[in-house]
């Protein structure tokens, strides 16, 4: 690696002959300010505050807004996983079969809604720190891959990143030394905790030192993007992460590992500022765009409900519900979560597949079916194609 410039950080050499190598010791990102966006840089980041404001307003009016965060947060999960290879799609990570984790990637995804789900419960208490990351990470890798490398433990051994098989010396990037790691995420967390710092520049900043710093063996990737929403909930532009920024990056993956690079190579802070503006714009419109399908879908399949089901419609109004946190189920889910018995159970189903709300996932199937709501299914698996 090369770089131009002293703006960025510097090369460090470590170890003597043959076992020689340079690590890149980042700048501390409060020496970097102020940036120098421009007259249109400045406008777009005042565009991407307004789309990330609107999403924030919108959530609060929106009837069972729970159920949505639940997908929402799942499809975070699902979109920044496939980012680093996961091949599953949104149906694996909600079919009932796989609540055991039998496919690796689906339990990548499950771990990255677990450790989500901790880092919001656990932002009550804490701040965004050196601590939190660790609980995050050790349920992000716990029982799945990368297990091995150390779950909820910064790494005390340099790593490096290139093709596999690569040497250090080969390598395209070399994150700081264990020295400066230290030193750099110390910077990291008196900087994500500053109160005077426009939010927006503060996420995608701090996502960028996060994923250079690259403190863990394995997952530095999923915890620094979950990281975007954090930073963001931390400084009260979102009171929900109901939002998935990893949609726009996976698409423009290319480009995303470009922009990372062209800061550490020259110093570029303002280019990634400007595209992580433009990726979240997209997301966030496109997250609005759902929630606001997802309304419309929930309004006009409760109408349906009232109309189609008589005297059992409340039965069907809270399966209704459920179907928004659970779209894929079985008839003994349906019994469990309305509390009523099979045959009842059955029933409700049978009606909401006549009403067109269910879908039988095998019709050629005679025992242990499977139903899906399929409209809903299609506005949130936009987007969630594997790579």
């Amino acid at each position: 690696m090369h770089i131009e410039g002293n703006r960025q950080g510097t090369l460090v050499t470590n170890l003597p002959g043959i076992a020689q190598y340079q690590s890149f010791n980042p700048s501390a990102l409060d020496s970097v300010l102020p940036l120098n966006l421009g007259e249109s840089g400045t406008a777009l980041l005042a565009r991407c505050s307004r789309k990330v404001g609107e999403m924030e307003g919108m959530s609060r009016f929106v009837p069972n807004a729970d159920m949505y965060l639940t997908m929402y947060v799942r499809k975070e999960a699902l979109l920044s996983s496939q980012i680093e290879g996961t091949q599953c799609t949104f149906d694996d990570v909600l079919d009932p079969s796989n609540n055991k984790a039998l496919s690796r990637d689906v339990a990548d995804v499950i771990n990255y809604v677990n450790a989500s789900e901790f880092a919001v419960a656990e932002m009550s208490r804490v701040p965004l720190c050196l601590r939190l990351f660790k609980g995050i990470h050790e349920r992000l890798l716990s029982g799945v891959r990368g297990q091995d490398k150390h779950p909820g433990e910064v790494r005390t051994s340099q790593n490096w990143i290139g093709p596999a098989g690569c040497t250090i010396q080969d390598a395209a990037f070399v994150p700081p030394n264990v020295e400066d790691m230290h030193r750099a995420l110390g910077d990291l967390e008196r900087f994500m905790n500053r109160d005077d710092i426009d939010p927006i520049i503060k996420a995608a900043l701090s996502h960028y030192q996060f994923e250079t710093i690259h403190p863990f063996l394995d997952g530095n990737g999923r915890l620094g993007r979950l990281l975007i929403t954090l930073s963001l909930m931390n400084d009260g532009v979102l009171s929900l992460p109901l939002f998935y920024p990893s949609y726009q990056l996976k698409l423009r993956r290319n480009e995303y590992y470009d922009r990372l690079t062209a800061v550490r190579v020259g110093g570029d802070y303002e280019g990634w500022v400007l595209f992580f503006c433009e990726c979240m714009i997209a997301a966030a419109e496109d997250a609005a765009n759902s929630l606001g399908k997802l309304v419309t879908l929930h309004e006009e399949s409760a109408r349906a409900i009232r109309a189609g089901m008589g005297r059992t419609a409340s039965n069907g109004l809270l399966l209704l519900e459920y179907l928004e946190g659970h779209p894929i189920v079985t008839p003994s889910m349906v019994q469990e979560a309305l509390l009523v018995s099979r045959t009842t159970a059955s029933g409700v189903v049978d009606d909401f597949v006549r009403l067109g709300v269910l879908r039988d996932v095998d019709a050629s199937r005679r025992r242990y079916k499977t139903y899906a709501y399929e409209d809903y299914l299609s506005v949130l698996r936009a987007g969630g194609d594997p790579l």
